[in-house]
Formats: C-alpha cells, sequence, structure tokens
C-alpha cells in the first residue's frame, strides 16, 4: 500500500507543472509573435541585404572577372616599380572632361589590377554622369572608361554597381529617404535575429537537440531545424554585421550616443578652410605622400578626392601592423589646400568609441579577419535567404494545420 501512494506522489510531480518554466514559455510566446511578424513583413529585404551583402564581400574579383579587359593588367617582364601617382592622376585627367570632377580612386589590389579613379560629371540637363577610368599603374596609360550610373536613372549601368545600390539604398535614389529605410530596416532586422534566438533558446537543457538538424525527421521537423540551426549559428556574425551596416547608413544617430561613453571623431565631419588668398589645391598624389610619411608602411587602397570647395582629402591603407591592434587599417584625413591632417582612424591612439567605430567597416565586409572573415560574412549573407524561406514555410505549415483543426472541429 505504501509503495503504491509513494509511486502516485512520484507521478503527481512528475505532472505539476514548473511554475518557472510555464512562465519562461508564456513569455517565448509573445517574443515568437514578434519574431513572427518581423520575419513575414522584412524576411524579403533580408534576404536582398543578405545576398547582395555575400556578393559584395568579393565584389574586386567579381569586377575583374566580369570586366578583366578593362580591370587586368599584364605585369611588365622587367619591371614591376608603378609609375608615380601624379603620372596616373595626369592620365585620369585628360581621359575626361575639363569640368568632371574626382571624387575617389582605388589602388590596385594586387600586381594584376588597374588602378581605378572615379569621376563626377555634370551633364546636359541637370544630369550628373559616375565614370570609371581605369589606369595601368606600370605606363599610366588609360585602358578604358565606362559609365557607370546617371541621376536620371534607377538602374546603375554596371552589375556590382547594381549590386552596390541594392545593397545601400535599395535603389532607392533620394538620399535621405535611402538611409532612414536601410538604417531603420537594418535595426528591426536586429530584433528580428535577437527575439530568435529568445525563441530558439531550450528552456529544458536539451543543447545538442537544439544546434542540430535531425535526419530523416519528415519534411515538417526537417524544415523546423533547418530555420532553427541556420539562425543560430549566422547569427553570431549577422547581429555585428547589421548593426554596422546600421552605423554606416545612420552616423548622426549612433555617434551622439557613443560620446555618451567616450569622445568621438567622424572623419566625414571634417572641412577644408579655403584660403582668401585663391591658393589651388594639393594634389591627390601630395594627400597620399602625406599619409604615407604618417605611416610608412602602409599600402594605399581608398583615396577619397575633394569634389567640392570644402570637402576634405581622405586616403585610407591597409597593412600596418601594430602591437596589442588586431586593425590594419588606418585613414588620415587632410586640408586640400593646406595638407595638414585634421582626423587619423587609428585604433592605436583613438578614444574606446573611437577604437569602436573603426572596426564597423572591416566587421561589416569581413576584412577584419582577413579571408576567413570574408567567408563566415559571405556565408551568413547566403543564410538570410534560407531563414526567410524556412521560416515562411513553418508559418505555412502552422497556419494549414490550424484551418485543418478548425475544419475538423
Amino acid at each position: 500500500m505504501t509503495s503504491n501512494v509513494n509511486h502516485a506522489d512520484s507521478v503527481s510531480k512528475q505532472q505539476s507543472p514548473n511554475p518557472r518554466l510555464s512562465r519562461l514559455k508564456t513569455r517565448r510566446k509573445h517574443w515568437l509573435a514578434v519574431h513572427l511578424w518581423l520575419g513575414l513583413s522584412l524576411g524579403l529585404l533580408l534576404s536582398i541585404y543578405g545576398i547582395t551583402g555575400s556578393i559584395l564581400v568579393f565584389y574586386e574579383e567579381i569586377d575583374e572577372w566580369l570586366n578583366s579587359e578593362l580591370l587586368i593588367v599584364k605585369p611588365p617582364a622587367d619591371s614591376a616599380d608603378y609609375q608615380t601617382l601624379a603620372a596616373i592622376f595626369e592620365a585620369g585627367r585628360k581621359a575626361m572632361p575639363t569640368q568632371a570632377k574626382h571624387t575617389f580612386a582605388t589602388y590596385p589590389r594586387n600586381d594584376n589590377a588597374a588602378f581605378t579613379l572615379r569621376y563626377s560629371v555634370a551633364a546636359a540637363g541637370d544630369i550628373n554622369e559616375n565614370w570609371l577610368v581605369a589606369v595601368d599603374p606600370y605606363t599610366a596609360q588609360v585602358l578604358g572608361k565606362r559609365l557607370t550610373d546617371n541621376s536620371d536613372s534607377i538602374i546603375p549601368k554596371t552589375f556590382i554597381g547594381f549590386i552596390f545600390e541594392l545593397h545601400y539604398a535599395l535603389l532607392i535614389k533620394s538620399h535621405d529617404v535611402s538611409t532612414v529605410a536601410v538604417g531603420l530596416s537594418g535595426a528591426l532586422l536586429m530584433i528580428s535575429v535577437l527575439t530568435g534566438l529568445i525563441v530558439w533558446w531550450p528552456l529544458t537543457g536539451r543543447w545538442r537537440q537544439a544546434l542540430s538538424v535531425k535526419p530523416k525527421s519528415g519534411s515538417v521537423r526537417f524544415n523546423y531545424d533547418l530555420h532553427k540551426v541556420s539562425g543560430f549559428y549566422p547569427a553570431l556574425v549577422l547581429l555585428p554585421v547589421l548593426f554596422s551596416g546600421v552605423y554606416m547608413v545612420l552616423p548622426h544617430q549612433i555617434v551622439p550616443v557613443l560620446e555618451l561613453f567616450s569622445p568621438v571623431t567622424y572623419r566625414y565631419w571634417f572641412y577644408s578652410t579655403p584660403p582668401t588668398n585663391n591658393a589651388r589645391v594639393i594634389g591627390m598624389d601630395q594627400a597620399v605622400a602625406i599619409a604615407l610619411q604618417r605611416y610608412p608602411t602602409g599600402r594605399p587602397h581608398v583615396i577619397y578626392g575633394a569634389s567640392a570647395p570644402t570637402k576634405t582629402y581622405t586616403v585610407c591603407l591597409n597593412g600596418i601592423a601594430a602591437p596589442g591592434s588586431l586593425l590594419q587599417r588606418r585613414c588620415v584625413v587632410m586640408d586640400r589646400y593646406s595638407g595638414k591632417v585634421l582626423d587619423v582612424d587609428d585604433p592605436t591612439t583613438g578614444t574606446a568609441s573611437e577604437v569602436f567605430t573603426h572596426w564597423q567597416w572591416p566587421l561589416h565586409s569581413g576584412q577584419a579577419f582577413g579571408m576567413t572573415g570574408r567567408i563566415l560574412v559571405f556565408l551568413s549573407g547566403l543564410a538570410c535567404p534560407l531563414l526567410f524561406v524556412t521560416g515562411l514555410i513553418r508559418w505555412l505549415q502552422k497556419r494549414r494545420a490550424r484551418n485543418h483543426i478548425k475544419t475538423i472541429s
């Protein structure tokens, strides 16, 4: 008799609900609702950001492959020395109309890449055109030029240009509208990823089940496991990538928050001071020389020109190793007239908030951790459409099941 009583008590304890577990499950249902509607409403945008972002991780390689006759050069057998930057910039200037404004240049990424120069040209009818001029760095000869986009067309003229505009602006021509649309959707997608992690969290401690896909478990279970796993692992990369994307399109909103912790300088907020004696601007080759004086071991990567009287020159260099810093990228901002250095993106000298901002572009592109980082960002981008499709299928399966129950009852 006693044995039967003890057994009954044991069964009763096993069947009695755990109050804490019940509260957590109720709370998870609320988060699931948030995650569901964010996923359904923004899943397509997440897919677009993910696919285009994966392409842009390797945009230089893809662009060279698609336009090898323009962007690939053959180093001479007798010498691998470049012509002077002054000669290269001069070659690009001569290839464009006199009213063209030099916006930026990209240094060759390897011995077989061309030097590319970008120009903005005011055309007839208030149309603004953007052009790319490719120059052989060994001979300073122009390899060719192409129109990349113009202000009266939504679709850029090149594949990589189209991917860039879709990724960073959703093909929205108005800068004010595109920044709000991309920034706000990026912030909401971060919430979607975080709520997905909350919903994924195994309340009963079944971690192995939560981190794996069950093979041969049926289509419904397989889709659920695939959605769960493809959400958890990429989330470790997606969260910093999404945040860095929001930061890059909405810096004016994020930098003031960072300033609550420590001072921040932002290189796009600096201006050149036009002199009163009509002094000429320094050449972009001189700007590179000034940056190299500060960082002699650096390799120039991107050189931003000054398209307006108060704009600055910015020279970004890679390959600068420093003790205690993983980042090897430095950007030097200078006055276009005097060459005075106005700001430096240097993680070894900046405040904590400044170092945080210096990490955003390398994290977003994956370049912070070399090829490993680029591959991780590439794979996490490809996981985005998988998340959307499996999530949509999961919602349709549950909706179909509910409708079936209603029909039976």
